[in-house]
């Protein structure tokens, strides 16, 4: 049986400093195979490094003046953009041959692999990602980033974090709280998790890099990550 699943792939993935070729390239075979047993994969890319860079040169720039939350979020927006056209190009003939930067609109292709990017403000590509759910009538979104789980306090800074691998979403706003920040660096957007409880989605949170272990969740096998709704 067929099937279609949503991907938000992080910028941070993409390009952590450099353009990750290594992992692309297996990314890029991994959907390959997917697709070929008749699945669809519709993948929204993230800004991650890029976008970061960007927002922190204009905020160093203009200072002491402050830039604008619009004004960041459409830096990080053109920096998805970016990020998508790489990773459309990647598929060449298998993918739609346009990013799609509304996900509201349903292209019409048989094309097996789409990609978006972000749209508009006030939100990340998380949301973009949800909507996409919506519009295609997937029910599952997997959020591919850099870490293994949803800490239920930041791993970084706590070592007694624990990991929780099943959680609903109001849990997931006390982690994220319910407003968007530009260049925030939170496991899923709040205002995509406020969509998603809505839509009564299932969202998988995963390290993206350890695509043995994503491989495993498309193959309906045992994974490591974080279960939301």
């Amino acid at each position: 049986m067929s099937d279609t699943i949503i991907l938000s792939l992080g910028g941070s993935i993409i390009i952590p400093g450099e353009v990750n070729t290594n992992f692309l390239k297996k990314f890029r075979t991994l959907i390959l195979n997917y697709i070929k047993a008749g699945n669809r994969a519709v993948i929204v890319a993230g800004g991650g490094h890029v976008c970061r860079v960007y927002q922190n040169a204009a905020n160093k720039i203009l200072a002491p003046k402050k830039v604008s939350d619009l004004d960041l979020d459409w830096i990080g927006i053109k920096a998805t953009k970016m990020n998508a056209e790489l990773i459309r190009t990647i598929f060449s003939k298998e993918a739609y041959g346009q990013v799609i930067d509304n996900p509201t609109k349903k292209v019409s292709t048989s094309k097996k692999v789409i990609v978006g990017s972000g749209w508009l403000p006030n939100c990340s590509s998380d949301k973009d990602a949800v909507l996409l759910a919506r519009t295609y009538r997937a029910k599952t979104v997997v959020n591919l980033t850099n870490i293994d789980y949803v800490y239920d306090k930041d791993p970084r800074k706590f070592r007694d974090a624990n990991p929780l691998k099943q959680m609903s979403w109001k849990q997931m706003e006390k982690i994220v709280g319910s407003k968007w920040k530009p260049g925030a660096n939170l496991p899923f957007d709040p205002v995509a998790s406020k969509l998603a409880a809505r839509l009564k989605l299932r969202v998988i949170i995963m390290n993206g890099t350890n695509l043995v272990n994503f491989k495993n969740f498309l193959a309906g096998k045992k994974f490591k990550g974080t279960i939301i709704g």
